[in-house]
């Protein structure tokens, strides 16, 4: 069969056509009413007719508006899915809850009135977090060099290695964060001599062969650590892990966000070689690492966040319910350090859910969110089927 796509006011006049059968014999009743009303004749819902043989439900007393049973409307085919008449309403089931006060302390937890540009980069990443850069990285080059002594060349750049130290990593981030608002063709045009190309701060700053043997041999933590690919507790992400653990708590610590919070998905553009690359074609980059974060809806401050490494990825939060599945893990996970507080929580209909939005009421959580019709809990007496079969 083909299938057509039908407005409201289509789908409201299909509704009253198919309650003809069912409300004929009340329609004959009203017109008799309303004849003998127009006769003259003393005639009352409820009440005999002085003329007639029939009585009009004398036993029954008054038709309220509650008695009248309004039947569902069903699509054939569709049983499992009860239609009901947009234009009826019922009173409300329960009271209008009482939201939570929110208590949080909204505004960064340190004194920037006297910032420089510089303090606000160190309140993210200060000397302990960039030493352990420093230390994780000559650590690497020794390991390397260990493991390739005999491959290795004499003027190769790796064997001209020479342990790199804490005033060296923020020059080559500096450079590399400037290469964000500088955008050049490749990464050795910023050494460029020619006048069109030029930029002067970069070979001022580092020789090209030492940013790129840098950029070559970054590292975060000991490979040495690393769990075999088969073992059931190895992490795709453990070469980056110490960053990420970082950034997540450094951004929870420093600020802390309003009463109006978001959970969505960002993507991060990579083109590269991945296992958990993901494509997106809503989004602008379309190729690239999916991120699930929270951030504050009037700033866009990014509060917590998660890189999602595929279908197999852990999430395990504290104190979650146990029958939670993946979609109502991410919120949680996300959002746990602000529990009790009296946020406002929006999402898309990818998370919302029934369960998760009670659940988070009862930790002093307000959640408000768009949800899809077969979402688990879902109300069947709610759904509207837009799409007939003709």
């Amino acid at each position: 069969m083909a299938s057509r796509r039908m407005t409201a006011q289509q789908v409201v006049g299909m509704l009253f056509e198919s309650q003809s059968d069912h409300d004929y014999e009340t329609d004959s009743a009203s017109e008799a009413e309303e004849e003998v009303r127009d006769s003259g004749s003393d005639v009352s819902v409820g009440g005999e007719s002085s003329d007639d043989e029939a009585t009009l439900r004398a036993d029954e007393g008054p038709v309220l508006e509650e008695d009248i049973d309004v039947p569902i409307v069903q699509q054939p085919g569709a049983e499992r899915f009860p239609v009901i008449r947009p234009d009826v309403w019922v009173a409300p089931n329960m009271e209008q809850p009482e939201l939570p006060a929110f208590t949080g302390l909204l505004g960064c937890n340190a004194n920037t009135e006297t910032f420089l540009p510089s303090n606000f980069f160190e309140l993210f990443m200060d000397d302990i977090f960039l030493e352990e850069i420093v230390e994780q990285t000559n650590l690497y080059v020794e390991q390397h060099l260990r493991d390739n002594a005999a491959r290795l060349r004499p003027h190769s750049r790796a064997a001209q290695w020479i342990p790199t130290n804490l005033e060296e990593i923020k020059k080559f981030l500096g450079l590399t964060f400037l290469m964000g608002l500088i955008r050049k063709p490749s990464l050795a045009s910023y050494w460029s001599t020619s006048p069109l190309m030029a930029t002067d701060i970069f070979p001022a700053t580092m020789s090209r062969n030492r940013y790129f043997l840098l950029l070559r041999m970054l590292h975060f933590v000991d490979n040495a650590l690393a769990l075999p690919r088969d073992h059931p507790d190895s992490d795709c992400l453990f070469k980056i892990r110490p960053v990420l653990d970082h950034f997540v708590d450094r951004f929870s610590e420093v600020y802390v966000p309003g009463k109006e919070l978001s959970v969505d998905e960002s993507l991060v553009l990579f083109k590269g070689r991945l296992v958990f690359r993901q494509y997106i074609p809503s989004k602008r980059a379309r190729y690239g690492i999916k991120l699930y974060m929270l951030s504050e809806s009037r700033t866009g401050y990014v509060y917590s966040f998660r890189v999602y490494t595929g279908r197999d990825s852990n999430i395990d939060p504290p104190g979650y319910p146990p029958t939670f599945g993946v979609t109502e893990k991410i919120v949680w996970d996300l959002g746990r350090q602000l529990f009790n507080k009296g946020h406002h929580l929006y999402v898309d209909n990818f998370y919302t859910g029934v369960q998760l939005f009670k659940e988070l009421f009862r930790v002093d959580t307000v959640a408000c969110g768009t949800i899809r019709s077969n979402r688990k809990g879902y109300p069947r007496e709610l759904i509207i089927i837009s799409t007939w079969e003709v």
